[in-house]
């Protein structure tokens, strides 16, 4: 039987020539004329994990007429005590402009400095792509025939256009789906020195705000400071959104949050953060957001409200001496564990009415159903298989695990659809790093890194095979 990582470098030259084949496929879900390539993408995709040795295989057409397809493998281990691993990632990719800012086209994978750069390295096909390494090198290890864990793969085609149709994906193939816990390797890590697994993402509410005086825009000598102003009204309502400790003001907002314990604060001041530098890539110089909370408890922990603009009346060039009959705002409000959309919306809107002046009717719009955040427990068996099989692979000897820190994203994604359709915890699995360039020009991924992430793969199926999880004992 082989070693893990002698198995995965032995087979690293072979394993990114076949990656490199996979980035030069255009999957941009948001290109109407790229539609083919998605497809393309999704069938090269499913070819490959037949090759692996998958006994199924299929590419999922998703709803919308868009046509642009995910891809399911399965992989049973045979071992009826097995617990049932989902793998998670997306197979589509951004847009590329502004292609002059490339140093090397998009689509054209190039090595430079042990950087791989293309798009989708980083994000997401080549931390889809080691798991096809990292089951390899599992089944030399250990001899198995199978993996140790019932394996299951789902990449979707939609991700980079706000998965509009995946929560539905789920729903339809629920059965095909069903887990015992999803590994999602759409992240990334701390440093390539750090190396970090992520434990939760904030959900997200996006609105509109309208509010409208009178029904045309009127002289402001004729009638200004005798009739209500949509724009100056709208101001002074969002100015009451937050108190004096920047804590948001809409009552309920904070109801039943899962708060940090004193182990969650310690472990993210263990973290090696510059702030200077963070407000670097913040473009601010200064930090701000609630009392009593460290900046990253703030972007990691802790609920938002923003405004993300206001608009209306004259914005053009010269004065135009009006009250305008509108102005409207877009929000955003970031949730945390134990925060509903539903009740969210709600309570929002129901505080914008009891602040509506006489002569100002209020419309609030909300984009769908939100999106609901997710969080895994510090003491969860599989986040503990996660960072033991980090500790592994990015330790010098594998027998002697390095220490695995946590992490958690501001940012929200389908990860909370994995969790509430599936029934299933969410865990992590990634390497890229916070300059790889996600969406910009010149995304890379650090080739060293892709293969520590076979590796930690590998080490995963059979320390989750040892957890405790599935065969009836619970998610």
């Amino acid at each position: 039987m082989a070693d893990i990582r002698e198995y995965v470098e032995g087979n690293a030259a072979e394993f990114f020539t076949e990656l490199k084949d996979w980035l030069r496929i255009p999957s941009i879900s948001g290109d109407p004329d790229r539609v083919a390539d998605v497809r393309a993408s999704a069938e090269w995709l499913a070819a490959k994990l037949r090759a692996v040795g998958f006994p199924t295989v299929e590419v999922w057409e998703t709803a919308g007429g868009r046509g642009l397809p995910a891809v399911f493998a399965e992989w049973p281990s045979g071992d009826a005590t097995a617990p049932t691993v989902a793998v998670y990632g997306h197979h589509d990719v951004q847009p590329v402009t502004p292609l002059e800012l490339w140093r090397t086209g998009p689509f054209e994978p190039t090595e430079r400095d042990g950087k791989l750069y293309a798009r989708g390295a980083a994000d997401d096909k080549g931390q889809v792509f080691f798991h096809t390494l990292g089951l390899r090198a599992h089944l030399a290890a250990t001899g198995r025939t199978a993996p140790a864990v019932n394996l299951k793969l789902i990449v979707e085609g939609e991700e980079e256009s706000g998965s509009p149709n995946f929560a539905e994906l789920l729903r339809a193939h629920a059965d095909e789906l069903a887990c015992d816990v999803v590994v999602v390797s759409d992240t990334g890590m701390w440093a390539k020195d750090t190396p970090t697994s992520c434990t939760g993402m904030r959900g997200l509410i996006s609105a509109q705000l309208d509010f409208t005086g009178p029904s045309g825009d009127v002289h402001s000598g004729s009638f200004g400071g005798a009739i209500p102003n949509p724009i100056t009204e709208l101001v002074r309502v969002l100015a009451q959104l937050h108190d004096a400790d920047r804590r948001v003001t809409v009552p309920g907002f904070y109801d039943g949050i899962v708060e940090l314990s004193d182990t969650d604060r310690e472990l993210i001041a263990k973290l090696p953060f510059d702030e200077q530098v963070w407000l670097g890539n913040a473009k601010s110089s200064a930090p701000v957001g609630e009392a009593g909370y460290s900046t990253l408890e703030r972007v990691w922990a802790r609920p938002t409200a923003e405004i993300n603009g206001i608009y209306g009346g004259h914005t053009g060039p010269g004065s135009k001496t009006i009250v305008p009959s509108e102005a409207h705002a877009k929000l955003s409000f970031r949730l945390v564990a134990g925060q509903e959309p539903g009740a969210i919306t709600k309570a929002f809107e129901a505080w914008i009415q009891e602040r509506v002046p006489a002569g100002i009717t209020a419309a609030v719009q909300f984009e769908g159903e939100g999106v609901r955040p997710c969080l895994t427990p510090l003491d969860h068996p599989a986040l503990q298989s996660v960072s033991r099989a980090l500790g592994r692979a990015f330790a010098e000897n594998p027998a002697e695990p390095r220490e695995i820190l946590y992490t958690r994203e501001g940012g929200s994604g389908p990860e909370a659809d994995l969790q509430d359709v599936l029934g299933a915890p969410v865990v992590f699995l990634g390497i890229s790093l916070p300059d790889d360039g996600w969406h910009g020009p010149n995304e890379k991924v650090d080739l060293d890194l892709l293969l520590k992430g076979a590796e930690a793969a590998a080490h995963l199926w059979e320390d989750l095979a040892g957890s405790g999880l599935g065969a009836g004992t619970g998610k």
